[in-house]
């Protein structure tokens, strides 16, 4: 009943952000890590850990950003959210570049309307402090109380809106005196105090008991509607993806292989890694047929593969897979894909490819 409800309003969503403005964009961005360890003479090692990454947040509507650790998805999240410089690319908010948010009014107010929350609630959160610290600290310092008592009364509205109730007796506890899931909501409530427009929630249940995880996401689903949120989901976890987003865009190794809305995506994912992500996942209607293989691990980012980084273990790789990057395919209404499988470079697909694999 919760996966039929999460399906009808992801519908909704998807109907109202096709024509809905962006408020956050992200247009090929692209982060270069130095490293110690280069060459003595030479130019020191870097990882590269995103390439020509783009993305839109529309309000009231949640894109999911999936791919195994390693993804870039993390840092695709800090930097939308102002913690990392991009090497290179744009930030829009609101239509307006903010190619340069380190500093002044400008960087005040972006960071006002774009927060993150951590993945471990634990480590994000002070130990020292009890939890009306945690969230008397953003409310004082974006003005969104004039006295002592507005701010005692915004601290406990935060606290009931993320179902921490009586909100009287948590206001004074500390972090260890919390479950997982009671600290995850008093990061939530800490990211909702600045009276944000757009939430990055980088895999904001993996770090919770499996019991506790549907509640955490079904109050970010509600957050977002009732306060007509962006919502960037990142997580590792296709599955999850597919019930509590409009959208999934789909990372491997630093790049966007494949984008689309979630219900298209997951019935008709066309990059191989997609398919791999999605035979990996716990399916019980799956049907029979053998679930397609990957073999080897993610690859260093210090040293990529040239052309597209799937290739070592993509199934389907072909030479030109191992030399260049293939562009974007247009399957159907905004559901794309980079593969070459689907571009005019390569001939028709050799036959032993399984039926949820593409086929010319």
């Amino acid at each position: 009943m919760t996966n039929i409800m999460q399906n009808g309003a992801s519908a909704k969503n998807s109907a109202m952000g096709a024509n809905t403005s962006p408020i956050l964009e992200a247009r090929n961005l692209r982060k270069l890590f130095p490293v110690s360890g280069g060459s003595f003479f030479g130019k020191p090692n870097t990882v590269k850990a995103l390439e020509d990454f783009s993305v839109s947040l529309k309000p009231g509507y949640t894109t999911a950003l999936v791919g195994e650790s390693g993804s870039g998805k993390t840092t695709a999240a800090r930097i939308l959210a102002g913690m990392y410089q991009a090497t290179s690319g744009e930030i829009l908010f609101n239509g307006v570049s903010s190619k340069n948010i380190s500093g002044g009014l400008q960087s005040r107010n972006y960071h006002q309307h774009v927060q993150l929350i951590f993945q471990d609630p634990f480590a994000s959160l002070n130990v020292a402090h009890s939890i009306r610290y945690h969230l008397a600290r953003p409310l004082q310092i974006y003005h969104k109380a004039r006295n002592k008592t507005e701010l005692e009364q915004e601290i406990l509205a935060l606290l009931q809106r993320v179902s921490l109730t009586p909100a009287e007796q948590f206001i004074q506890k500390l972090p260890h005196e919390l479950s997982g899931g009671q600290r995850q909501r008093v990061a939530i409530a800490r990211a909702l105090a600045p009276k944000p427009s757009v939430l990055l929630a980088d895999e904001p249940v993996s770090m919770l008991d499996v019991s506790i995880r549907l509640d955490i996401l079904n109050l970010l689903t509600r957050l977002k509607d009732e306060e007509n949120l962006a919502l960037l989901y990142i997580t590792h976890d296709i599955a999850s993806a597919r019930y509590f987003a409009d959208t999934i865009l789909v990372m491997y190794a630093g790049q966007s292989i494949e984008s689309g809305p979630s219900e298209t995506l997951i019935k008709d994912p066309k990059h191989p890694y997609t398919q791999l992500l999605l035979s990996a996942a716990p399916d019980p209607a799956r049907n029979s047929a053998a679930p397609i293989s990957g073999k080897g691990e993610a690859p260093s980012l210090i040293n990529p593969p040239t052309g597209c980084r799937f290739h070592p273990r993509c199934p389907f790789a072909k030479d030109i897979c191992r030399t260049g990057f293939p562009k974007r395919t247009e399957i159907q209404k905004d559901h794309w894909v980079n593969c070459f499988l689907y571009t005019d470079e390569l001939e028709t697909v050799s036959s032993n490819i399984p039926a949820h694999a593409p086929s010319k």
